[in-house]
Parts: structure tokens; sequence; C-alpha cells
């Protein structure tokens, strides 16, 4: 009777434990977040890192997920592929059934653990190799099924950039065959859509160039510029970010290098425009969500968010926004799995794919319409196009063109 005893409580115990551990998980899931605040990219970093963080925050304060709230670690990892790779290792350890990452060099490094682990992925890399979800691409270097970003991918932003180039050639009436060049680092963020995008640049009619290596770090960039301007180039696209931005500004500015520069979506903003002062030439660059200011219904929550935050704060970039609509397309594919078996890796990615031209509730407006399925990763083929300038310290910033893409099976991937 005593054996029966200890087995009966014993068995009670267990279900008792396992109905507790099920309770626990149903109030809370857990959320890696890696950041880069103090690493090569933190002059935007700084600003959709804490826009992700400051999203949850406030979708845990008004009921998380259908009441399941999102326990987020969001860490500094200063743009170091090892860090990162550690810390995604201790989150999974410790149940992470999501991630919010950050740079293409990290991501595409973590694209087989998430796949073996069954962690779907937001970054802030839009590496065209993160879009095919499948490896049925020829130019794709790795399937990458538990990898999703929103946006245009840098190729696809590179390739509206080359078509709005055109157009501005044909409508300035320029003669002959224009020249492209690619410049930025050697490094998987600014290499990223480099073959893809001078690819349909030579389709376009451009002669392409062969690229200038531009560091990320801001620097003396006048030896790049002569470069450029004695190879006659046109067009020329950036790689990188801010600093470095500001830099090729400057130092082209100074040696009289006549070229139009064009940036990939982390190059152009309204802080870059203001670095980089008083100058002839405009920065064309690639957004991907409505701006501060807009009167779009969905500012209301993009507001909302970021006085919650920081009642102080007058002014946030797009950069910002982008953040708030990553952390919303999470949030909607957890509300999902929530109703579909439950909060665990492979339901949020299904999550994903159940809805069309989506908008998360409450951003109307504010973000691009955006669609996953389980062949195609590529969430948007929409850009929009925006002309920065400054002039006498007085920074302009509008919206030029919007460019819908055509979905070529070739282009998946790449």
């Amino acid at each position: 009777m005593r054996k029966t005893f200890t087995l009966a409580c014993a068995t009670s115990l267990g279900i008792m434990a396992a109905a507790s551990t099920a309770a626990q998980a149903e109030d809370s899931v857990f959320v890696g977040h890696l950041m880069d605040i103090t690493g090569a990219t933190g002059f935007v970093g700084k600003l959709y890192g804490p826009a992700v963080r400051d999203a949850v925050d406030y979708i845990n304060e008004n009921g998380g997920i259908d009441g399941t709230t999102i326990e987020m670690d969001s860490v500094d990892y200063a743009y170091e592929v090892p860090r990162a790779i550690s810390f995604y290792k201790k989150w999974e350890q410790q149940g992470m059934v999501a991630m919010q990452g950050w740079g293409t060099g990290d991501t595409e490094a973590l694209i087989s653990f998430v796949a073996k682990d069954e962690i779907p992925v937001w970054s802030a890399s839009y590496s065209g190799h993160l879009t095919d979800p499948t490896g049925k691409n020829p130019n794709t270097q790795k399937p990458a099924p538990y990898n999703f970003f929103y946006g245009p991918s840098y190729s696809d932003g590179c390739r509206a950039l080359a078509q709005w180039a055109m157009e501005d050639w044909k409508a300035n009436g320029g003669e002959g065959t224009p020249k492209f060049v690619h410049t930025g680092d050697n490094h998987p963020y600014p290499n990223a859509p480099k073959e893809a995008c001078a690819a349909y640049a030579e389709e376009l009619g451009f002669e392409v160039l062969n690229p200038v290596v531009v560091s990320l770090k801001p620097g003396d960039f006048k030896a790049q510029c002569l470069t450029i301007q004695e190879n006659g180039a046109d067009y020329a696209y950036i790689g990188n970010l801010g600093p470095s931005v500001v830099s090729l500004f400057k130092s082209c500015d100074t040696v009289g290098t006549d070229v139009q520069f064009m940036a990939n979506i982390w190059g152009g903003d309204r802080k870059t425009m203001e670095a980089i002062g008083d100058t002839e030439r405009s920065l064309i660059f690639v957004a991907a969500n409505a701006f501060w200011g807009s009167d779009a219904p969905g500012m209301e929550t993009v507001r909302a968010i970021s006085e919650m935050a920081d009642p102080d704060v007058e002014f946030r970039t797009h950069h910002y926004i982008r953040g708030i609509c990553t952390a919303y397309y999470m949030k909607e594919a957890m509300e999902w799995a929530k109703e579909n078996g439950g909060i665990t890796g492979p339901n949020i990615k299904q999550g994903m794919y159940a809805r069309t031209d989506w908008v998360p509730e409450g951003l109307e407006g504010v973000c691009i319409p955006s669609t996953w399925t389980a062949e195609d990763h590529r969430g948007t083929m929409t850009v929009n196009v925006y002309r920065g300038t400054n002039v006498g310290g007085e920074v302009g910033i509008e919206r030029v063109a919007q460019t819908t893409l055509p979905r070529r099976d070739d282009w998946l991937g790449w």
C-alpha cells in the first residue's frame, strides 16, 4: 500500500508539475533580441533596436499576446558575429521561441542554427539571401526557412534605385550609356546586393563599373571620390550607412566629384542629412514605411509607443518606425500561433503565412502591406524612394518614387 501511495503521489505531483509548466508557458514566452548600440552600425542600431524593445513593452502593457507576456532579453552585441552566436546559443537553452536579430553577418551565420532549432528570426538585415526558404533558386546560398524581415531586400532596394536612376538619366536628357558603380565596405552587409543589383543595372542599360571599396568607418575618402570621378560614374550606390555616408559626401564635395549618390535603406535619413551639412548634391535613398509627422492613422500607435518609452522625445526616424512594424508582425504571428496550437517556433512561422497584403492592426498607413509564403519570404516588392537635401542647413526629405518590382523567380534568394 505504501508503494502504491508513493507511486500515486508521484504521478499526481508529476501531473501538477506539468500543468504548472504549461500554465507558465501560457503566461509568458521568451524572445532574444540582438541590438548594436556601440558597434560599427550603432548609428542606426541605437534607433532601431530600442524601437523593437519599446514596441514589445507597449504590447505587454496592452494585453500582450492575448494575455501572454513577451519576455525579451535585449543585448548590445556590438556588431560582433561570435558574440551574436554565443547569445543565440544561450537563449536557445533558455527556451527561446523567437528572436529579433540585427546584422547581415550574424543573421546569415545563424541561418542553419535557427532552421534546425525551428526558431523564427526577424532581422534588421534585409539581405536577399534570407528570402528563399526552400533553396530552389540556384543563386541562393543557403535555404532560410525560419528567416523573415519587414521591408524590401537590399537587392530589391538597389534594383529600385537603379530603375529610378535610369528614369532620371532619361528625364534629364542624358546621352549615351550611363555608368553605375557600387560603393561600400568589403563586408556582408554592403556586399549583399552587389552582384544582384549589378546584373539588373546592366539589364536596364547601365555600364557597370568596378566596385569602389569605402570603409563602414568614417574617414578621408577623397581617393575613392577621385576614382569615382576618373571612371566617369553617373550614379553611385552606397552600401554603407550614417557616418561613412557623411564622410563620403564631404570628401566628394571637397574634390568636386559630380555623381548622384543613392543609399540603401540604412544610409539615408534626416540625421545623416543634418550631419552632411550644406551641400549642392542630394541623396536618393530607400525607405519602407511612413515618416514621423505623417497623418497615417497608424501613426497614433507609433506616437503612443514613443511617448510611453520617453515622453520628451519629439522626433523619431523612419528606422525607429520600421522597428515597430517588425515587432508587430511578430506579435500578430504569435497571436495566430496561440489560437492554432500554442506559441511555438513552428506555429509562429505558420502565422507568418496566414495573411496576405498584411498590415498589423493599429499601424494602418504606416507599414507596407506584406505577404510571406512558404515558398517566398520576400514580404514586399514595393520600394519607396526618397530624396534628402541640405541647403543652407535646411534639411528636406521628399518621396520621389514608389516602385513595385516584379516578383521574379530568378531574384528569389539573391
